[in-house]
């Protein structure tokens, strides 16, 4: 099958914790056929009832429903505390706003193993890297941390969403930069057999409508101006057009996109074109590739030039709104993950739909709902009733996300990087043979290879999902 030769796995510090550091190898690569592995810098332990933070996560109260596949500890949800898995170097940090957290027993007693992990994987012919965040001092884990005040995006009035769901800072922050500079220069000396680094959320994740529509914050609107932005325009076009979804939406308007004849038709009859709004959407992208760039210039400095960096990124269409240019991050990352995390999906334009709703009462639900779906092109051959047909899938349904549309929203992301290789970033979550087809069509969609996120949800029976799939064996 096409990119078969490359089958990745993001396999978290608790899992060899608590299966050993052989025993997860043992599994993915005899059951699994995987070639490259992705951890993170912390280690874990389960914590009581009334402390720590669940795991798995809740993804912002909607996926409560989620439990692990592989239990952890013989748990399959849990409270844990983390700590980092190693002694970071305080010189590198002195004198900026955001430090990382001191290490603890926990440090001491576990974190040698993420070392351990490392070196056995590449003695056992695997690549190996390790997973931060881009934007999410610490950096460690998506679910840790959280920006000081001024270092929040904003929306085109300046004020903070009521709701977010993920804790990114301003991209333009440079405390948030040199922070994140600060943690590459530590991991790629702490961990120098590492074959690269790869960044999650190095963009503006909409998974939220104001997500969509962030980012007006002081840090941004300084690098804006320093690009030669004209940040007023900007700022008028965004909340116009902020203004007509929240309050002058009507189903003549929902019908025109529902019955487009492609997202990017549909995108056109609800979007108003001007010049200020193309601006917007630009600057978003040239600050992401100048993070890029960023992470790119400091591990050359550091001596790293030899690691790869590699960015996580959300599919089509959602890039447009989060920053993610392809080719022009494509100048700087090594490859681009792309995710395919279908059961995700439905829960966005859920997000979207209920807000959307609030603010325009007088349109109707199915229309709403059909026209998020054609607008964001989740599928072709599912076709909600309701807007309560759109919530994140429980572990035993399978994900409302059509096969031709994951293909298409790959392609499409190769077609936009150019010579940068994109990689399907396929999920765990969900029941096995629906996981089956999403696998097989990630490979299929992506010449160059697949990463599956994570290995707390992939059972036995996934593995070997995963190595048929692949011609493994």
């Amino acid at each position: 099958m096409a990119g078969s030769e490359f089958i990745g796995v993001t396999l978290l510090p608790e899992y060899f914790q608590s299966e050993s550091v052989n025993g997860v190898l043992d599994n993915l690569q005899n059951r699994a056929g995987v070639t490259a592995v992705t951890t993170s810098p912390y280690v874990m332990q389960p914590a009581d009832s009334q402390s720590g933070f669940r795991e798995p996560p809740i993804d912002a109260g909607a996926g409560k429903v989620r439990r692990l596949d592989r239990p952890l500890w013989r748990k399959r949800e849990l409270r844990t505390r983390t700590a980092p898995s190693f002694r970071p170097d305080l010189r590198l940090y002195r004198g900026l706003r955001y430090q990382p957290p001191s290490p603890d027993g926990l440090t001491a007693e576990q974190g040698p193993m993420v070392e351990r992990f490392i070196q056995t994987a590449r003695s056992r012919g695997l690549k190996v890297y390790l997973q931060v965040q881009a934007a999410i001092p610490p950096g460690y884990r998506v679910q840790f941390g959280k920006p000081e005040l001024e270092d929040i995006p904003r929306l085109p009035d300046g004020s903070i969403p009521k709701r977010r769901l993920s804790a990114n800072g301003s991209l333009a922050s440079p405390h948030i930069r040199e922070y994140a500079h600060a943690l590459i220069r530590d991991l790629c000396r702490q961990y120098p057999d590492l074959n690269g680094l790869r960044v999650d959320w190095p963009e503006y994740p909409p998974y939220l409508l104001d997500s969509i529509f962030l980012d007006f914050s002081e840090p941004a609107r300084r690098e804006a101006e320093a690009m030669g932005f004209d940040v007023d325009r900007m700022r008028r076009a965004a909340a116009k057009t902020y203004a007509r979804l929240h309050g002058d939406l009507d189903d003549s308007d929902l019908s025109a996109c529902a019955e487009a004849g492609s997202p990017a038709e549909a995108r056109r009859r609800l979007l108003p074109d001007s010049a200020g709004l193309a601006d917007w959407i630009r600057f978003k992208a040239k600050l992401v590739e100048s993070l890029h760039a960023g992470f790119r210039k400091t591990m050359d400095e550091t001596g790293a030039g030899h690691m790869e960096l590699w960015s996580n990124a959300f599919p089509p269409p959602w890039n447009t709104f989060s920053g993610m240019d392809y080719r022009l991050v494509g100048r700087y990352s090594s490859a681009i993950s792309v995710k395919l995390y279908t059961m995700h999906w439905p829960m966005m334009l859920r997000f979207y739909g209920d807000q959307l709703r609030r603010t325009n009462p007088g349109v109707s639900g199915w229309l709403l709902a059909r026209a998020l779906v054609r607008l964001f092109g989740i599928s072709d051959e599912w076709t909600p009733e309701r807007l309560e047909d759109l919530y994140y899938p429980a572990p035993d349904e399978p994900h409302p996300a059509g096969a031709a549309a994951q293909h298409r929203k790959i392609v499409q992301a190769q077609l936009e990087a150019g010579e940068t290789p994109v990689y399907a970033l396929a999920h765990g979550y969900g029941p096995a043979e629906d996981f089956r087809n999403r696998v097989e069509t990630a490979m299929a969609a992506s010449r160059h290879g697949c990463w599956i996120n994570r290995y707390g949800y992939l059972s036995d029976e996934k593995l070997d999902i995963i190595g048929t799939a692949a011609g493994h064996g």
